[in-house]
């Protein structure tokens, strides 16, 4: 491959510097960094546009979610570079989904300040390859970036098990979310699938062709064989049986 291009998205400067800066130690990698979701999206562009693809993106699983000053601080940076800070909210894993959706080739690896499984599993699902504490050493860092880049998954052990066990209750929730779609008839699914892609009544009738009472009849017998009380929760099982709004065009068709 060559050079290694290394992309830090961290919303605290003093921490990106020093992973950067841990990273750019290795005789093959090239680092830059970002403070936020936004300049790390235009950097990916940017190095594209350029015949310079990134082939690591390091994002901080809470970027973005308030600004750096209004942080606590937490975890330490790798190596032990110093106090770094955190937040609660996700936004992270959004740019590394968004980011996977753009640039198939990139490899994503998230750090955190704490081990929490659902949100380990939610990076794995947006396409991360990789879940590292914030305070990992640096040779454990540059192994995982050389890991991602083979196709390598990478979890601190004792992770492991509460991800495989909320993928395998994932898994059993879907299954059954599947199951009971299976009980709607052709029609029902069509205007479930209006309804998962925000249609109204209205918009419903006028796509399937139907009265606006048909298809209110239709979502009655909908929220009964879903056995839920409103159209909001019956979008919500959809979406978790892994119904998209993509696919609403080819039901109105």
């Amino acid at each position: 491959m060559g050079r290694i291009r290394v992309l830090v998205a961290d919303g605290h400067r003093v921490f990106a510097e020093a992973v950067a800066a841990a990273l750019a130690a290795e005789p093959d990698i090239d680092v830059a960094a970002a403070d936020s979701t936004r300049a790390a999206e235009q950097a990916l562009r940017r190095a594209a546009a350029d015949g310079r693809a990134v082939h690591v993106l390091l994002v901080d699983a809470d970027l973005g979610a308030t600004p750096p000053a209004a942080r606590t601080p937490a975890a330490r940076t790798p190596g032990g570079a110093g106090p770094r800070a955190r937040t609660p909210a996700a936004d992270g894993l959004a740019l590394a989904a968004r980011s996977r959706t753009d640039h198939p080739g990139l490899r994503v690896v998230v750090l955190a300040a704490a081990d929490d499984p659902r949100r380990a599993v939610r990076a794995l699902q947006a396409g991360a390859g990789a879940w590292l504490p914030r305070d990992c050493p640096r040779d454990r860092l540059t192994a995982v970036v050389r890991g991602v880049l083979r196709d390598e998954t990478h979890l601190p052990p004792a992770l492991l098990t509460g991800v495989v066990r909320e993928l395998v209750a994932t898994r059993t929730d879907r299954a059954e979310n599947r199951r009971l779609l299976d009980t709607l008839t052709p029609r029902e699914r069509q205007v479930l699938r209006c309804m998962v892609d925000g249609l109204g009544r209205q918009a419903a009738a006028e796509r399937l062709h139907l009265s606006p009472h048909t298809v209110r009849t239709h979502v009655q017998n909908v929220l009964g064989k879903l056995g839920v009380h409103s159209a909001l929760a019956a979008v919500a099982l959809a979406r978790r049986a892994g119904m998209s709004p993509a696919e609403t065009a080819a039901a109105g068709g």
